[in-house]
Formats: C-alpha cells, sequence, structure tokens
C-alpha cells in the first residue's frame, strides 16, 4: 500500500506541475494536502481523492483573495486527477472546494471548530481530516499544524470520548462463538466488508490513541508503534494489533488484483468460503485482535 500511495504520490504531483505549467504559478504559494488513506500512505487499487491546499498568508492580503486566485488552479487539478483515474471525492473533500482551500490560520479555526463542538458530522469529518500529509509544496507549514493539532485534541478529554463512542459503531465481524457474522441481504449478501468492518476499527483506534497520547504520525502502522514507543502500550499487543491489520489489508489487495483480472468493480466485500482454511483462521484471530483493541 505504500508503493501505490507512491505512484499516486508522484502522479498527483506531476498533474500539479503539469496545470502549474499551463496556469503559471499563483502570487501566493500553496502545500499540496493528501488525507484520508494517502495521508496515512494506506491506499489500495480501490481509492478517489482526498486533498486540500494550505497557505500562508502574506501582509496586506485577504484570504478571500488568494483563495479565488487559488480554487481556479486546485480544481483544474482535481479534474486532472479525476482524468488520470483518482474518480472526485463524492464528499467533495477536495482542494477545488472553497472549504479545503484554506490558510494556515482559517485550518486552525476549522480544526478548532470541529474539536469544541464535537457533532456526529463533525467527527465523521475529523476522522478523514486528522489524516493530513503534504504532498507537494512547503512541508513546514503542515508539519506546524500537525503539532498544534496533537497539542489541541491530546488536552481535551470530552473530544476524545466522542470520537472515541464514534469509534466504536463500526464492530469486527465476529459472532459471540467467534464465527462471522456476515451481510444478510442485498447485493452483498454472505460476504464481509474487509474495509469499515475490517481495517476501519484499526484505523480509527490508532488515530484515537495517537491523538490521545501526542503522537504525531498519520499511519496506522506508525501510529500503534509510536504510542508504544510513549509507553502506552505493550509493544507485545501493538505488534499484534499492526499484524492482524496488514493481514486485513493483504486481503483486500488480494480481493481487489482478483476482481481487476475477471473485469469486475473493484470493492472491498469478500466472501470467507472463498478462503483457504488457514486464512480463514488468521482472518478470524484478526477480528479478535480489532475486538481488543476497541476493549
Amino acid at each position: 500500500s505504500q508503493i501505490i500511495t507512491l505512484l499516486n504520490d508522484h502522479i498527483a504531483c506531476r498533474a500539479i506541475e503539469l496545470v502549474l505549467g499551463e496556469t503559471g504559478m499563483p502570487s501566493v504559494p500553496f502545500t499540496w494536502i493528501a488525507f484520508g488513506s494517502e495521508g496515512r500512505q494506506e491506499q489500495t487499487l480501490k481509492t478517489d481523492q482526498d486533498n486540500g491546499m494550505l497557505f500562508v498568508l502574506p501582509p496586506g492580503k485577504s484570504a478571500e483573495a488568494v483563495r479565488d486566485e487559488l480554487l481556479p488552479i486546485a480544481q483544474r487539478i482535481n479534474q486532472a486527477l479525476d482524468t488520470c483515474g483518482y474518480p472526485l471525492c463524492t464528499g467533495n473533500i477536495m482542494a477545488g472546494n472553497p472549504e479545503c482551500c484554506l490558510s494556515f490560520a482559517e485550518w486552525q479555526a476549522r480544526f478548532t471548530r470541529w474539536i469544541e463542538q464535537g457533532t456526529p458530522e463533525h467527527l465523521l469529518k475529523a476522522s478523514i481530516f486528522f489524516d493530513l500529509r503534504a504532498l507537494w509544496g512547503d512541508e513546514v507549514p503542515v508539519a506546524e499544524l500537525r503539532h498544534w493539532l496533537a497539542s489541541q485534541v491530546s488536552g481535551n478529554p470530552r473530544f476524545l470520548r466522542q470520537m472515541a463512542e464514534n469509534a466504536l459503531r463500526n464492530q469486527p465481524p465476529l459472532g459471540l462463538v467467534r464465527e462471522f457474522v456476515l451481510e444478510s441481504e442485498g447485493e452483498h449478501a454472505h460476504t464481509l466488508d474487509l474495509k469499515l468492518r475490517g481495517t476501519t476499527p484499526f484505523v480509527d483506534g490508532a488515530r484515537l490513541l495517537a491523538l490521545a497520547h501526542g503522537v504525531e504520525e498519520t499511519g496506522t502502522l506508525a501510529r500503534l508503534r509510536g504510542v508504544a514507543r510513549a509507553g502506552r502500550l505493550h509493544d507485545s499487543e501493538a505488534e499484534a494489533w499492526c499484524d492482524a491489520f496488514a493481514f486485513i489489508q493483504l486481503l483486500r489487495m488480494r480481493t481487489h488484483q482478483a476482481q481487476a483480472r475477471t473485469g469486475q468493480p473493484l470493492g472491498n466485500h469478500i466472501d470467507p468460503d472463498s478462503l483457504n482454511e488457514l486464512d480463514r483462521r488468521i482472518l478470524k484471530e484478526a477480528f479478535r485482535q480489532a475486538r481488543k483493541l476497541q476493549a
């Protein structure tokens, strides 16, 4: 997934450079930010765009004026990436959206609003936006924003509790006797969702632990290991969760490859009967580790 993300990073950077070659450089420099799975460097073959822009406001200029200059560029970049095979985000989390093209101070204000108000919508957005990484441009403002975020969230137990309650909504699909709990109806009947019910509990749990303890990493594995280094988790516990997460990611990748070979649309649902006995047993243990993390 890091190799896929690296390839996607290079394509995005090249798209930015080609668009800037046509439009010219804006008067105010910007940093292109990746959010979500690209921000965590955990992309699979099935992905869309989650990106934004950050700019440092120079003296004598308003954020609105800078945004008016940057938005047409951002929208051309979003369209270029869509042409390259990275679909536009259905939730409009893209730099061409005025809400995702902000000055450093505006990003701080937006995160502060989410942290202080903590509505379900804010928590959902936070789960994507907290995984931010500089992809093109000056990395320093993004590093400073991530450091500021870590200090703001770690001291807010109410927000952390709300994030925890939100994270616990996605339970691993295991029954009381450790049998799989399958989708019961619809087009995905008799399948497991390896993303929503598989990797997401680890992603959400690692993000929450990292934010709670001031760990500034963005990747799930790096976050879990960072929390262990900080003395907040046992190394063996963190490594078991890392291995479980990695195995489910591996199954997602295998599923996408099999779907691509047969011309099917890429998805994250899998019929456990299609797995061999060893993979089924490891998958059950991986889900049990997700349950431990949530506990």
